[in-house]
């Protein structure tokens, strides 16, 4: 009867220890690549940081968060009509719980900004620069490859992204993806009943004017 119940139990610490990852395609991760700098010939598109945005989503085993966080600046370089590259900033001191209230979204983003995930203290920016941009064989869908710099470590990811419009006056992207938080030392696992997945999922709407 005692090995059933060790049996029993273990099966259940093992079926409440596991999580899924959010959905989301996982972006290839590699060493930080060299980026390309604007040339002469390019023309530089600037972010509206008011309509771009950046969502997240996060899951445990007891619970999904998601939310926001808020973009600094940013710009395209377009070469004719090819994005050539590109760099944007966020402010970690915006990010926002959008599925807890009070006490619990306090404690929430206090948690999110400490040293055991994004230490906005020591590191208030994220940074992405873009190093390469390849059209694929769908339509307005691109392989875009750039140096992603969290907690001051620079890994360089490649995800798809929609690109929905290059004119005389706007462009803009949208994209969709995965990271595995422990490449940028967020390590921190949850409780030993209640882990959190690996993954991050980044969903990112750009918009930027000439």
């Amino acid at each position: 009867m005692k090995k059933v119940f060790l049996l029993f139990a273990g099966a259940g610490l093992f079926m409440t220890s596991c999580v899924s990852n959010p959905e989301g395609e996982k972006a290839e991760t590699t060493d930080a690549q060299e980026v390309k700098e604007a040339v002469e010939e390019s023309v530089t598109y600037t972010l509206n940081t008011e309509e771009s945005t950046l969502r997240w989503e996060a899951r445990k085993v007891s619970a999904t968060h998601h939310g926001t966080v808020e973009f600094k600046s940013g710009e395209f370089y377009v070469e004719g009509s090819e994005i050539a590259g590109g760099r944007f900033v966020t402010d970690m001191s915006t990010i926002v719980n959008e599925d807890l209230e009070g006490e619990w979204n306090e404690k929430l983003v206090g948690h999110l900004m400490s040293d055991d995930f994004f230490s906005v203290e020591n590191h208030p920016e994220t940074v992405f620069e873009i190093t390469g941009v390849e059209s694929t064989d769908q339509a307005n869908i691109y392989k875009v490859s750039g140096n992603l710099i969290i907690k001051g470590i620079s890994k360089n990811i490649t995800f798809n992204a929609e690109v929905g419009e290059v004119s005389d006056t706007k462009l803009t992207m949208n994209a969709d993806f995965n990271i595995e938080r422990e490449n940028w030392d967020i390590t921190y696992a949850g409780a030993p009943d209640d882990l959190i997945a690996k993954e991050i999922n980044f969903k990112v709407n750009l918009v930027a004017y000439l």
